[in-house]
């Protein structure tokens, strides 16, 4: 009965083995290549997730960015039509206000003329008639005028500071930022009509 007990002792030890041997190349031809598999799977995926969050971070600074830009363009341009309203009004106040001289002298001259008295000659060297364009004006007035000009200046450029915290304007251009006023009574000749 020994040698039965020794030989199913035998049996059982190398079935033992066999089990043993295949647990020991299950796990390491099977278990151990596919789990390294599956952490560079998993670290490829971490990667790849993080790549495209990086991607999106950086889209969406581009897109801020790029609306920042828009929102400093537009600003700039209010800033510009702010100035070119002022720089217009101002144009033509002095404008009207030359017509409204140039008006009165032409209407003087004719009560001079409608005098039997008078002559032509000396209604014109009596009044002299006035340019109606680019005229000097008193000095009050175009001192008044370019003060008006300047005081919608500076609303422009404290609107633009208050949308814009920190940024400069762009001078106009052939401008420069604080351009003088025509203070002596003459309108500037930047531009003709």
């Amino acid at each position: 009965m020994t040698s039965k007990a020794d030989s199913i002792l035998k049996v059982a030890l190398a079935v033992a083995a066999v089990f043993a041997g295949t647990g020991v190349g299950y796990y390491y031809g099977v278990f151990l290549p596919g789990q390294a598999s599956r952490q560079e799977a998993r670290l490829a995926a971490e990667q790849e997730a993080r790549q495209k969050q990086e991607d999106a971070v950086a889209k969406a600074q581009q897109r801020e960015q790029a609306e920042q830009s828009r929102r400093q363009e537009a600003a700039q341009q209010e800033y510009q039509d702010c100035l070119n309203f002022a720089e217009l009004s101002y144009k033509q106040r002095w404008t009207a206000s030359c017509r409204a001289q140039h008006d009165a002298d032409v209407s003087a001259l004719a009560d001079c003329a409608d005098n039997l008295f008078a002559t032509e000659e000396g209604c014109r060297a009596k009044v002299p008639i006035r340019p109606e364009r680019d005229c000097a004006l008193p000095g009050q007035t175009a001192q008044s005028y370019s003060d008006a000009r300047e005081q919608r200046k500076a609303e422009c450029l404290a609107r633009f500071q208050s949308a814009q915290p920190g940024a400069q304007p762009l001078a106009p251009q052939g401008q420069a930022l604080s351009e003088p006023a025509g203070r002596d009574g003459a309108m500037p000749q930047a531009d003709t009509y």
